[in-house]
């Protein structure tokens, strides 16, 4: 969405922050309704759990204004729910996933229920 934004770039960041400072949380949030596919989000989470991301927002995209781009499709609440089981099958610590969930969702409970996870495991 940003011109500025690197795929590749944003995950070896994450995954820098990961090795250099093991025992922070690293988190990653997402907006969805901007024409993507299931199988687009599925394999992010994949790509963000091996970065070593240990938490997820995923919320609604919602057009601030007339010169943003236009929401392409209203996710089912479902849809969200399977994404945050898909994740934490992944292996993260904890998703957030909803409508109205935003990256600094609740950024207190985050880091208090993801450390309250435990250790991160690995997906089979």
């Amino acid at each position: 969405m940003r011109p500025q934004a690197d795929y590749r770039q944003s995950l070896a960041v994450l995954e820098f922050a990961h090795r250099r400072a093991p025992e922070t949380l690293t988190k990653s949030g997402l907006m969805v309704g901007l024409g993507e596919t299931e199988e687009e989000v599925r394999r992010l989470l994949a790509d963000l759990r091996a970065a070593g991301t240990e938490v997820a927002t995923i919320g609604q995209y919602l057009q601030p204004t007339r010169r943003n781009l236009p929401v392409e499709a209203y996710i089912e609440p479902r849809q969200f729910d399977a994404w945050r089981d898909y994740g934490c099958h992944w292996g993260f610590r904890m998703v957030f996933s909803g409508p109205l969930v935003r990256s600094s969702y609740m950024a207190d409970e985050v880091r208090e229920q993801a450390v309250g996870a435990g250790p991160a495991r690995q997906a089979p």
